[in-house]
């Protein structure tokens, strides 16, 4: 199987880099080797390396400053996501892409599934919906795969943030308001490499049977202040917190340029049904990750 990585240096593209590997020939690359706002460069990497499966791992992410740079947002994760799912069609590839819960705008009281009208409240939502709707209208063998709260250890994420917050202040303030499903980026790394196994000698053939749109993230949701907790709890080094006192906030204590989307749980049972393949509980995984990259 012949696979091309972008994003290799990202949470879940170091990941993918480890995951895939064992799958056949694997080409990675990201900025600067590959900058997706240049559309010849993107053309001249695929027709170069001729993957079965292209796997987008890239993304416009700061979700704030997207509300000043909507255009850039929009060139990396729609223009983009729509080239490559184009590219993957007229070479016969498959193409496997991953968006988020931000296109919710997180007014649900029960986790989103698929078919829920997208919503979202500000510049980088708008940006992976346009991805998504370009890579669905261009059709092909192709997998959107719609996740929500990833983290690594070995990269800036909340999980990090809280680390360190427990090391340097005595009192911290977490948003109880928000609510979602951390993932860890190995097990969506692993998930995705498990699922691309079954594949087996035809990848392309096999995705295009189950082309469409998922939910895939962590098992169970809950709060940012219950995962922060849960964060300190698990902490194999707990002996370097200094923090007294976690107490909840909410959301609008902290003022933003975005607006973020309270509630948006996502429900991964159509992921589940069709491919046999499901992430465990947050909480376990999170037990895992503490326990492995620490």
């Amino acid at each position: 199987m012949r696979i091309l990585l972008l994003g290799k240096y990202g949470q879940l593209g170091w990941e993918l880099q480890r995951t895939l590997a064992t799958l056949g020939q694997l080409f990675s690359y990201d900025f600067p080797e590959i900058d997706l706002r240049n559309q010849d460069q993107i053309h001249r990497l695929l027709r170069d390396s001729r993957p079965e499966v292209i796997i987008n791992a890239t993304a416009y992410t700061a979700v704030d400053k997207a509300e000043s740079e909507e255009d850039i947002a929009m060139m990396v994760n729609a223009d983009a996501a729509g080239l490559l799912a184009q590219e993957a069609l007229d070479m016969d590839a498959a193409l496997i892409h991953y968006s988020t819960d931000y296109v919710f705008d997180g007014t649900k009281s029960n986790p989103y599934v698929e078919n829920d009208t997208p919503n979202p409240l500000g510049a980088y939502g708008r940006s992976k919906l346009a991805g998504e709707q370009a890579i669905q209208q261009t059709g092909g063998a192709y997998l959107i795969l719609r996740t929500s709260w990833v983290y690594s250890l070995r990269r800036d994420s909340f999980v990090t943030k809280v680390l360190n917050w427990s090391r340097g202040q005595r009192q911290l303030r977490v948003v109880s308001d928000q609510v979602s499903n951390p993932t860890w980026a190995r097990m969506l790394a692993e998930i995705t490499s498990q699922m691309l196994a079954r594949a087996e000698a035809n990848p392309v053939g096999w995705l295009r049977e189950r082309s469409g749109l998922y939910h895939l993230a962590g098992s169970g949701y809950t709060s940012r202040y219950k995962w922060a907790q849960a964060i300190l709890k698990y902490d194999p080094k707990s002996d370097q917190q200094i923090v007294e006192d976690l107490t909840p906030a909410a959301t609008d204590d902290f003022p933003t340029p975005a607006k973020r989307p309270l509630f948006t749980a996502l429900n991964c049972d159509l992921f589940t049904k069709t491919f046999k393949l499901s992430l465990p509980e947050w909480e376990v995984a999170l037990q895992l990750a503490m326990a492995q990259d620490l």
